[in-house]
């Protein structure tokens, strides 16, 4: 299967480390959002429920509140209110990407596509879009709603750009960086951008933190993309494999293309052009992975973006905020849930 990369307890220690310091806020966001999943209509709150019960680490819910807590945020709950918001967010794109995807499992549980089809899906995750939407009318900050709304738009961008790009063995890197940009990076940086708003952050402390999110979603995205080819499901509640039979062009095979000989392209080139991937595909494409190291190439392409991440933060005085937050950029490299 290839080289496992050593998981580092102190990074997973950082996660826990956030969440039981804003374990309190968490709580709250954790209530409003199935306050949000209320409905008349009963298959909305069934799907609903079933999908945002089926687990999840709530770190971009942590991020906006870690991010508010370490801008000095202290005046009442609209940072609850607006990390439920972009939990919500992070939901409803997860509806849509199993769609998309055609995926039945989501954490080791059905996705709600699989149960109850896929135009129901697509509905509730709209559903959860327009509840969202409500919140942030209702919070009334016209910068956090220009903020989140144009997030959504480029989450559904780099969605179709990934669409646009699907099989395409000779990717650049750069179009690539883009992809997981828009897609995962752009909610990361949100998140991150929206405490520093909340609490009247002047400029350059907004950029700073809008920096921590982008490089932080960058980072964990690269990492969950090399999870693919090397991943426990039963930790990771990741099907491995599921990119590569998906036809997903990522960072890993980006990097054999690129290393490896004619034959060797062309063998990847036909394999993602296939309608559908076979296991014995799968095991010479984890060959080529193992020959030229790609795991440990993506790694380190992420560790990049996560000591940027890290020094973005250095415009902050130390606190024990920002040295959980700091720690926290390694967890997407080291995780073991």
């Amino acid at each position: 299967m290839g080289s496992v990369i050593p998981l580092k307890k102190s990074a997973n220690s950082a996660y826990l480390d956030l969440k039981n310091l804003l374990n309190k806020k968490l709580t709250q966001v954790e209530s409003l959002i199935q306050l949000k999943l209320k409905s008349e209509v009963d298959l909305i709150k069934k799907m609903s429920g079933h999908h945002l019960s089926s687990g999840g680490k709530r770190l971009r819910a942590l991020l906006t509140l870690g991010s508010a807590k370490l801008s000095g945020y202290n005046l009442g709950e609209r940072d609850v209110n607006l990390a439920a918001c972009v939990e919500l967010i992070h939901s409803a794109t997860l509806l849509h990407d199993d769609v998309i995807d055609e995926s039945v499992l989501r954490r080791g549980i059905k996705t709600t596509n699989s149960i109850w089809g896929n135009q129901s899906s697509i509905l509730v995750g709209d559903y959860l879009l327009s509840r969202c939407f409500e919140i942030m009318v209702e919070d009334g900050d016209l910068e956090i709603l220009k903020l989140l709304s144009s997030t959504s738009a480029k989450i559904a961008q780099g969605e179709v750009l990934q669409l646009q790009h699907k099989g395409e063995a000779d990717l650049l890197e750069d179009t690539y960086i883009n992809i997981i940009n828009l897609k995962t990076a752009a909610l990361f940086s949100a998140a991150t951008k929206t405490g520093a708003c909340l609490a009247g952050s002047n400029e350059k402390e907004k950029k700073a933190l809008e920096s921590y999110g982008k490089n932080l979603g960058l980072a964990f995205q690269i990492a969950d993309d090399a999870l693919d080819y090397y991943g426990k499901d039963k930790f990771f509640g990741k099907e491995i494999g599921k990119d590569f039979f998906e036809g997903k062009t990522t960072l890993p095979l980006i990097i054999i293309y690129k290393k490896g000989n004619d034959e060797e392209r062309e063998f990847l080139s036909e394999i993602l052009k296939k309608e559908k991937r076979t296991e014995d595909d799968f095991s010479e494409t984890l060959a080529l992975i193992n020959k030229y190291k790609a795991i440990e190439a993506s790694l380190k392409r992420a560790e990049y973006f996560v000591n940027v991440s890290y020094d973005t933060l250095g415009i902050f005085p130390d606190s024990e905020d920002k040295r959980i937050l700091q720690n926290l950029t390694s967890f997407s490299l080291n995780r073991s849930y």
